[in-house]
């Protein structure tokens, strides 16, 4: 596993800190609201650090107001993949692009396999270095 106190896979926002509850959450995406930004929800079973596309879970939210509605969506999400990893991005448009302005995972599965570090030599003293999913080593069925 990479080295990280926590021992978990640490993308976004908050990735250090205990799990948010859904009130601190619900925190976050006002905060977020205020400034503009529209929230999406998405989910994956690849956490992978270069696996950033992750699936979409339903439409993003771009004219919410509310942050219950992003809860409620997140909480479906939960339901349905109750054993993935599970975020929320928020994208800025105001420069009239889309830019993300926050990101945090809201849910994990029990058990995070981690990753490994490769090393691999190569032409002359050049080392490369790959990232490993120990997930990958276990059949797909039993990933996560």
């Amino acid at each position: 596993m990479m080295t990280n106190p926590t021992g978990r896979v640490t993308q976004g926002q908050f990735s250090f800190l205990p799990d948010l509850t859904d009130a601190e959450i619900a925190l976050q995406v006002d905060y977020g609201l205020q400034r503009g930004y529209a929230w999406s929800v998405e989910y994956t079973d690849d956490p992978h650090p270069r696996n950033t596309y992750w699936e979409m879970f339903g439409m993003p939210m771009f004219d919410l107001r509310d942050a219950a509605g992003v809860v409620h969506e997140m909480r479906e999400c939960r339901k349905t993949f109750p054993s993935h990893y599970i975020r929320l991005m928020a994208f800025d448009s105001t420069r009239g692009i889309e830019s993300i302005a926050m990101s945090f995972i809201v849910n994990r599965p029990v058990d995070e396999p981690g990753f490994g570090l490769v090393r691999q030599e190569a032409e002359g003293r050049a080392m490369r270095y790959t990232v490993h999913s120990y997930a990958a080593d276990r059949p797909e069925s039993q990933r996560y």
